[in-house]
């Protein structure tokens, strides 16, 4: 590749402009290029940042952060403030509540001043002798980034299993771990994606393997202790590209699943984890549009389902005959209920659905005596299943967290219905939930839609439309962004700011039709969604377009690009973090990881339909010369989900015909991935800025 000559402006120069009381962003030198498709042109003319390896491209996105860096000098003390206010909450040494597996009790824990997690277990019962299985602490020495995942212990306990990541890239190298000598025994394989499966003769390991470029999960490789990776047997290759495949076990520990995923569609097979050496088999072959998940109980498959049912249904099947010929309803499909998962005991059955926008948990017992939902009292909260591995057993462990209520862990007894809170997050400083109000809104969408909003702020505001407001959003995937307890988003609403989540279209808050009428030919209700609960708080005289600020992050980051683009004057200040914002020309390139299996998410742009209404919302190429929010945009250099030249190039091309003097700031962590830096409270640096870029737009300084 030329090397391309780009104006810039290094710390000398930022330094020099300083003194002039003026600080100047660099800025990127244009090289057109052509890209056509259609019979239609775009010039792009950033095209060039998409090289990692130029150092004129490393050059600038240090310039971009030395600018970053300079203009907001003057807040650094606060981020140091908010820094130490926010990890002062958390209480450093602490434990997780522990599960029982096998004999053991296995639990995770901190200890003041470290960064990573302890695994550890004890084995019979919590009063004897420690074991260490893994000390995060340890392996992250001499790495500015460390990410673990997979971890797995053998069938007989004394082996681990688990991947590393020191890159940011999610390339995972599996290591297997002597538990009895505490000594790494392998080392097998390098790009993998953190599912690995023991089977039960305490030998056999199976992994998945990425493709090194576009990085999708295409194999399922298996291992046998003693041999070299070289020798390790592919057992399956999914030779689809717009499938992923994962390897994983039952809950029985009874069966080995690969499962294969797109967007739309899911294929299952199986082998007894006691026959590694079998072939493995469908449970029901690929069909477009079918999707489904699977569990085992005593002889029967259980399936949560879409097959002629757009919320799901529970189904089950014997063992010996897993056709969808031979399914069997259990739970039947509810228009107004989408039934998100389920968990199996030898007397009851619990599912964990979404109703009118909520979590639940439902109880059943087999014999038909018992049906009921658990009661939660809050008006918007988020419930789920814990870990529940023993089947016979009338207690169930869930987790419980609202935007008032610290991440909690409950027993529950499913006969006599009382509930034992196991652990609450403690949150140091004196936190007291009944000094703040949260609410659940419905915000009429355009099109007559009632949009759910989760809202939290402190009590006693006045609703004069001078609260400042950060409304977050994300609505792609048909994830859902459930409310939870955040101990550093106190810093800001402790400050005054009330914090609104949107629960607009493209998540699956509202069921599986509310994910459908957010994507592909349907995406841009996600934006206009967001736009119209932001203009909802602004009527309600919760805020106003001076004071509201908006952020999301990754397809969240692609709904902040949208929406400055459609309606800059609601925003007073937007964040954008590792936003997916150049979709078209991304979706057009095959190598880039993630591509090929988004097909179903956002159109195939190949097809011109498709092409044209990408191109209608793409942030990238919909920058116009107008007014723009104050906008902090951040990315990472080894992103593997969104490549950081999106947000370079965006911000480029807003640096060049936006007609605005607000604050257009972008960071490059030069050291991480998409999720930023790990480590408990190297991150929240992170969050410590955007939370200074915040307040410090609202006058707010201390």
């Amino acid at each position: 590749m030329k090397r391309f000559v780009y104006i810039v402006f290094f710390i000398s120069a930022i330094q020099t402009a300083m003194h002039a009381q003026e600080i100047m962003p660099p800025v990127a030198a244009k090289k057109p290029k052509v890209l056509t498709i259609h019979g239609d042109t775009r010039i792009d003319p950033y095209f060039w940042l998409n090289d990692r390896k130029n150092k004129d491209v490393l050059a600038y996105l240090k310039a971009e952060n030395d600018y970053t860096n300079a203009i907001m000098k003057h807040t650094l003390p606060f981020q140091d403030s908010l820094y130490n206010e926010m990890v002062g909450r958390i209480k450093q040494t602490d434990l997780s509540v522990p599960y029982r597996l096998r004999g053991y009790y296995y639990y995770t824990r901190y200890e003041e001043g470290k960064e990573y997690p302890i695994y550890c277990r004890k084995k019979n019962n919590m009063d004897t002798a420690e074991e260490i299985m893994l000390d995060m602490n340890q392996l992250a020495e001499k790495h500015t980034f460390c990410d673990m995942v997979g971890m797995t212990v053998s069938h007989d306990n004394k082996r681990l299993a688990f991947g590393v990541d020191f890159v940011g890239r999610r390339k995972y190298t599996l290591y297997i771990q002597d538990l009895e000598t505490g000594k790494l025994i392998d080392k097998t394989v390098q790009n993998t994606d953190g599912s690995y499966v023991w089977a039960n003769d305490n030998k056999t390991l199976f992994y998945d393997v990425k493709d090194d470029e576009t990085l999708r999960t295409y194999k399922i490789r298996k291992h046998i202790m003693g041999t070299t990776s070289k020798s390790d047997i592919d057992v399956f290759e999914e030779k689809d590209e717009t499938f992923n495949c994962v390897v994983y076990k039952s809950k029985s520990e009874d069966y080995i699943f690969i499962g294969s995923y797109s967007t739309l569609t899911s294929e299952i097979r199986f082998i007894s984890a006691d026959k590694p050496d079998d072939a493995f088999k469908p449970i029901q072959v690929r069909e477009r549009d079918l999707l489904y998940d699977v569990e085992h109980y005593g002889d029967h498959f259980y399936i949560n389902t879409n097959w002629q049912a757009k919320n799901f249904r529970l189904m089950k099947c014997p063992v010996s005959q897993t056709d969808k010929a031979y399914w069997e309803e259990v739970i039947p499909h509810r228009q107004e209920v989408k039934l998100e998962s389920f968990e199996i005991f030898k007397q009851y059955l619990v599912l964990e659905e979404r109703y009118q926008g909520l979590t639940r948990l439902r109880v059943i017992n087999w014999d038909g005596s018992q049906d009921y939902v658990i009661d939660f009292s809050e008006p918007t909260y988020t419930v789920g299943l814990q870990i529940n591995m023993d089947f016979d057993t009338e207690k169930l462990r869930y987790s419980y967290t609202s935007l008032i209520t610290p991440s909690s862990v409950y027993d529950f007894n499913m006969r006599t219905r009382n509930k034992e809170l196991l652990k609450q997050q403690e949150v140091l400083g004196g936190y007291d939930g009944r000094l703040y109000e949260s609410k659940r809104l419905m915000a009429k969408a355009s099109d007559g839609t009632m949009v759910p909003i989760s809202l939290v702020y402190k009590k006693g505001i006045k609703l004069n439309g001078n609260n400042p407001t950060l409304l977050y959003g994300y609505g792609s995937y048909g994830a859902s962004m459930d409310p939870y307890f955040s101990s550093a988003r106190l810093s800001l609403i402790d400050r005054g700011f009330a914090f609104a989540i949107a629960h607009i279209r493209g998540g699956e808050e509202m069921g599986r039709q509310w994910y459908e009428d957010g994507k592909l030919l349907k995406k841009k209700n996600t934006f206009t969604d967001f736009i119209d609960c932001a203009q909802y708080l602004i009527d309600l005289k919760y805020t106003s377009p001076q004071h509201l600020y908006c952020m999301g992050g990754s397809a969240g980051g692609l709904l902040i690009g949208a929406v400055v683009n459609m309606r800059p004057d609601l925003f007073n200040g937007a964040v954008a973090q590792v936003p997916f914002v150049d979709i078209v020309t991304t979706m057009l390139d095959e190598s880039i990881p993630l591509t090929t299996g988004e097909f179903d998410e956002w159109g195939n742009p190949q097809d011109k339909i498709y092409y044209d209404y990408m191109l209608s919302y793409s942030p990238y190429d919909n920058v116009t010369a107008q007014s723009y929010p104050n906008m902090l945009v951040t990315t990472g250099l080894h992103d593997s989900q969104v490549q950081y030249f999106e947000p370079a190039k965006w911000v480029a091309k807003l640096r060049s015909v936006k007609t605005d003097n607000n604050r257009l700031l972008f960071y490059c962590e030069m050291e991480a991935g998409h999720g930023g830096k790990t480590g408990r409270f190297q991150r929240l640096k992170e969050v410590a800025l955007e939370y200074a870029f915040l307040l410090d737009l609202e006058g707010i300084t201390h």
